[in-house]
């Protein structure tokens, strides 16, 4: 599923024209952003957590030339799925 999908299945599911369902996406995908740029974290309780977390520096090889080389400390995100996400989607039970 896209973007355009996604949209697409809100305001199909929510009753709303195509436009506002597109609004509220972008609104809730800006709010998240925003507090991961905050260094803070989002709890959808049964859906899971986005967080930031520090990546130290270290030193890679490049596979084709085994050439060394240096990469710089990072803030990156992450998700980690709650229990009634992963419940829901595991088929295996």
């Amino acid at each position: 599923m896209n973007k355009s999908q996604l949209i697409a299945y809100i305001a199909e599911n929510s009753e709303l024209p195509n436009a506002k369902a597109e609004k509220i996406l972008a609104a809730m995908l800006s709010s998240i952003e925003l507090t991961l740029t905050k260094g803070d974290s989002v709890s959808l309780v049964g859906f899971g957590n986005f967080g930031v977390k520090e990546r130290a520096a270290r030193k890679v090889r490049n596979p084709q030339t085994g050439k060394e080389m240096q990469i710089n400390a990072a803030v990156v995100p992450y998700f980690k799925a709650g229990k009634a996400l992963k419940e829901q989607v595991d088929t295996k039970k």
